[in-house]
């Protein structure tokens, strides 16, 4: 037993286990990432609040309440039961254009937008007349009002124009609320449910955070949006018939039909459901940061174990091949050494970006290593070819992140051409044989790094 210990497949081992064992601060740093991202979560919830959160904004909704009769078991006389009832616009337009600059808190950043908003919506007098004699329940069209769902109320910063079939109006609040979203209301003149389209125009200013999202609340939505912002994400129910994206910003053109979505142009306040489908059929953009620091630091960290186990090989090839003795112990400073780059990759690139961190980061634990290997194996030629190769390392990770759609693939091809390396270079290796016997030079080494030469 005592011999096997001294063989090349028993170093080999045991350096396998050392590099696992470097899993234990390679999670630790994924955790401190994850930290860090749910501080700046925490950060843009701070600019949210003073400024506006992530928007939604649709189109007005006529609603009309409703006195229903209800019988009651054991009672002759039925009860009067109160309702609502939502009639969406036949035609809705909107026109978005947005203002995007970026705001901080901390050392923290988030993109944030004011956007004008115009909205043009027609009511067809027969889909009103329709739905008035359609059920069993009485319209109180003397209560009957527009709402006008808005995600967050406090990034409603103007309304500049709001007209009822011409005539000029006054949006109020209200605790009333379309699906999972507050509203702003207009009262609606009687007269204008009997027989009469109604048009409805609307100017207004809304800021928010990162995302503006849009209801079809019609027959026919038609919506154009357009900002200064090179790097949108079209998200939500429906993606643009037409977009152009180049590096002044984006627009972008969504077309969709009643037909498109989960729900009617009709509906009672009781149905079920609803909320969910309203919730469901949202379309917009959001402002997206390509590949940030932090999804940077997690893809870095996916493939730490990798590169400190490609490091480790190429220590042990040098031991094996050169007849040199490397000490387990020294394998686990090597590898203290790379971990420790991930975490000031992740400190430096919240302060200076990821481009400039990843160099000053990578060059530091190159120095260091390679230094480190000069002093080890008493070779400065093989410590300045571990520095070399382990500098190549770094530069493949940081194509592999740089490469966004393409990173899988590019993983992949590294990680064959490695493995054909090192099946390259070690098939003379006597895997039985024991663990050659290190030169003079390199014997003295441990006690010289200890002597401070």
């Amino acid at each position: 037993m005592g011999k096997w210990t001294q063989t090349v497949t028993a170093k080999v081992l045991g350096i396998g286990a050392l590099a696992l064992l470097m899993t234990i601060p390679l999670l630790q740093v994924r955790e401190l990432v994850s930290e860090r991202q749910q501080l700046r979560s925490d950060a843009i919830s701070q600019i949210a609040q003073g400024w506006g959160g992530k928007q939604v904004i649709g189109g007005p909704v006529l609603v009309v309440p409703t006195l229903r009769q209800v019988a009651v078991e054991g009672q002759l006389t039925p009860r009067w039961q109160t309702g609502s009832e939502s009639v969406l616009a036949d035609a809705l337009k909107q026109d978005v254009a947005m203002v995007v600059t970026t705001r901080s808190y901390g050392i923290y950043s988030a993109p944030v937008f004011v956007a004008t908003v115009k909205i043009a919506a027609q009511f067809r007098a027969q889909d009103v007349a329709q739905y008035r004699h359609a059920g069993d329940a009485s319209w109180q069209g003397g209560k009957a009002e527009l709402r006008l769902p808005i995600g967050d109320l406090r990034g409603l910063q103007e309304i500049s124009e709001l007209r009822v079939n011409g005539q000029p109006a006054r949006f109020e609040s209200s605790a009333d609320r379309l699906g999972h979203w507050p509203t702003v209301v207009v009262p609606i003149d009687p007269d204008t449910l009997v027989d009469q389209p109604i048009d409805v125009q609307i100017v207004l200013k809304l800021a928010g955070t990162e995302a503006l999202q849009l209801l079809p609340l019609a027959r026919s939505t038609d919506v154009t949006m357009r900002a200064p912002w090179s790097d949108p994400g079209f998200i939500g129910a429906a993606l643009p018939l037409e977009h152009t994206i180049d590096a002044d910003g984006f627009s972008a053109h969504w077309h969709l039909l009643d037909l498109n979505r989960s729900y009617g142009q009709h509906w009672s306040d009781g149905d079920a459901g609803m909320n969910d489908a309203l919730q469901a059929s949202t379309f917009g953009v959001q402002l997206y940061q390509p590949v940030d620091v932090y999804q940077r630091n997690v893809r870095a960290g996916k493939y730490g174990l990798l590169f400190i186990a490609m490091t480790f090989v190429a220590f042990f090839l040098f031991e094996v091949l050169k007849r040199l003795r490397v000490h387990p112990v020294q394998y686990l400073l090597v590898g203290a050494a790379l971990a420790t780059f991930y975490v000031v990759l992740l400190a430096l690139s919240e302060q200076i970006g990821f481009g400039p961190a990843y160099a000053l980061a990578a060059s530091a634990v190159v120095l260091m290593v390679g230094g480190y290997a000069m002093a080890v194996l008493r070779a400065w030629r093989a410590g300045a070819l571990l520095g070399g190769v382990l500098g190549l390392i770094y530069a493949m990770l940081y194509g592999l992140i740089a490469a966004e759609q393409y990173a899988l693939l590019i993983g992949a091809l590294v990680l064959l051409a490695t493995v054909a390396l090192m099946m390259y270079l070690t098939r003379r290796i006597d895997w039985y044989a024991s663990i050659p016997e290190a030169s003079a030079a390199s014997t003295e080494a441990p006690a010289a790094i200890m002597g401070g030469s």
